[in-house]
């Protein structure tokens, strides 16, 4: 069965970012074990989560509003990621690594979502 989220480039980058992200909080200290980590984690998740729920949709208005959510979800992980930088849990040189994927992966969705609403 081949899924149309998978043929999405933003799904895969964004597949890939949930990796590194993954791979970062490996470090946090084990004290965020139950706060910091898991709301990161669910944010995260939640980007490729919502662009696949998204393409399944019949109706480009509900993948477009998935789309929206999956935005959400990147400006949430950008939020905790500065709160962990802060907290001196990460530090400035762990996130510049991440900072150009999330901006490509956040215009990436702008630009789907741009394509979908003209051909609305």
């Amino acid at each position: 069965m081949d899924k149309p989220h998978k043929k999405l480039d933003v799904w895969k980058e964004s597949i890939e970012f949930v990796v590194v992200i993954y791979n970062l909080i490996r470090k946090f200290p084990h004290s965020e074990e139950f706060v910091l980590t898991p709301q990161l984690k669910r944010a995260v998740i939640s980007i490729p989560a919502n662009i696949a729920e998204g393409a399944a949709r019949h109706s480009k208005r509900e993948f477009i509003q998935l789309l929206y959510i999956a935005r959400g979800s990147m400006s949430e992980v950008d939020t905790y990621l500065e709160i962990a930088l802060r907290l001196g849990i990460i530090t400035k040189e762990m996130v510049s690594g991440i900072e150009p994927q999330m901006t490509r992966i956040d215009k990436m969705l702008t630009g789907l979502i741009q394509f979908l609403k003209k051909k609305s």
